[in-house]
């Protein structure tokens, strides 16, 4: 017997919505489009995951790692429930960069990236939790990125700030990064740490319209 979908034809409520990632940037962008998510830390190992797997571009990164994020948050939950789990990874020169490890990783790769562009990544994987198991849909989004030349007391002074140190890529759009980043080319909210734009294609491809949420949302 084939899953129920749910959408809006059957009169069904939105599922709870829980979001596998720490990252307040991505709980932010939810809630700005209507969406409150309950918050579910996966507890996949990144780099052993990655080294396990051998993925071997940004884009296979990106996404295996969101897809592995969303499974396993998962297997906790009950049905009902739809679970979004992402993935960022910045790519400069073909190359794949996540958050740094260190102060002087995070000077380096600002001075690397500096005047020149790359490309941001995000894989998203989003489950509906059923009865009957979960139904998958996965997407990966991809936006370049253009960097003014930065000074190298700017650099310093960015990264004593400790923010370079918490994000992919050592930067950021919507906060102290923002005034280095000269032009995007692609969705700027993927930037930040997740495409809205996608989440509503994936949701629609499981059966819930975005009127669903929008119908959530109290004047």
């Amino acid at each position: 017997m084939a899953p129920v979908r749910m959408g809006t034809s059957l009169n069904m409520a939105l599922p709870e919505i829980v979001l596998a990632s720490a990252s307040p940037a991505r709980k932010q962008l939810l809630r700005n489009v209507g969406i409150t998510p309950t918050v579910i830390v996966s507890s996949v190992d990144e780099p052993a995951a990655e080294a396990a797997a051998g993925w071997k571009s940004p884009t296979e990164i990106a996404q295996g790692l969101a897809a592995l994020k969303a499974a396993d948050v998962a297997t906790r939950l009950s049905p009902n429930t739809l679970v979004i789990g992402c993935d960022s990874v910045m790519e400069f020169a073909g190359a794949a960069y996540g958050k740094p490890d260190s102060t002087e990783i995070a000077v380096e790769r600002l001075r690397m990236m500096s005047g020149g562009s790359g490309h941001l990544h995000t894989g998203h994987s989003v489950g509906l939790i059923t009865e009957f198991g979960v139904e998958w849909r996965h997407a990966l989004c991809s936006t370049e990125v253009y960097f003014h030349e930065l000074s190298e007391p700017e650099i310093a002074a960015y990264v004593q700030t400790g923010e370079p140190l918490r994000v992919a890529g050592s930067y950021t759009l919507d906060s102290l990064g923002g005034p280095f980043i000269k032009a995007i080319n692609g969705d700027a909210a993927n930037v930040v740490g997740l495409s809205v734009q996608t989440l509503r294609r994936m949701f629609a491809e499981l059966g819930i319209g975005w009127e669903e949420v929008l119908s959530q949302v109290t004047a």
